[in-house]
């Protein structure tokens, strides 16, 4: 489980493919903190540690994982987000995060507010998959609160904190990133087709 809350970046320094796997190395600030089997958010996506090596660590992605993410579209040099699992005791800073994307979703807009952003996402909407006013959505591992919520659209603000620390400074028109619902939104939705 995970908040949402963006510690630190890393960097991809390399991707090599076994089979269907991608077997992603990044460096990062954190990489001395961790240890192999240790579950680490992605931009957003939930990955275990399986090699360490000095300032770098490797991650395995699945076929899975990489068809339900933008994984497929990382490059060598790309920046992620990265956030460790919450530990029980502290406090939940964003919303309760898998680390299970849902599915990806494109930047259609990129709005500077004198001080802070705009940022507008659509998704497709085969997975059914809704968002609501002022409901949690994660995209790229960042806990954010919804504004202008559409059928399969809705935008963010994000404040320069967030536009600093995280990759949203690297968004442009037509960026893929990863979206996962609000958990107990999914289970309301579930409930509800089980209903009809």
């Amino acid at each position: 489980m995970f908040t949402g809350i963006i510690e630190t970046s890393g960097t991809i320094q390399q991707i090599v493919k076994d089979g269907n796997n991608l077997d992603i190395t990044l460096s990062s600030p954190i990489t001395h903190e961790l240890r192999i089997d240790q579950s680490v958010a992605h931009n957003g996506v939930c990955l275990t540690v399986v090699a360490i090596n000095g300032d770098n660590y490797t991650v395995t992605a699945i076929k899975e994982t990489i068809d339900k993410s933008n994984l497929g579209h990382w490059k060598v040099g790309d920046t992620v987000n990265l956030e460790r699992a919450m530990k029980l005791g502290d406090r939940l800073d964003g919303h309760i995060v898998q680390g299970h994307v849902d599915q990806t979703g494109i930047c259609k807009s990129v709005e500077e507010a004198n001080g802070s952003w705009y940022f507008t996402f659509e998704y497709s909407p085969e997975a059914q998959n809704i968002t609501i006013e002022k409901g949690s959505i994660t995209v790229n591992g960042v806990s954010l609160t919804v504004v202008n919520a559409k059928a399969n659209k809705f935008s963010v603000a994000i404040i320069p904190y967030t536009y600093e620390h995280t990759n949203f400074k690297d968004f442009t028109l037509g960026t893929l990133v990863n979206l996962e619902f609000d958990v107990i939104g999914k289970y309301v939705a579930r409930l509800h087709q089980l209903r009809n």
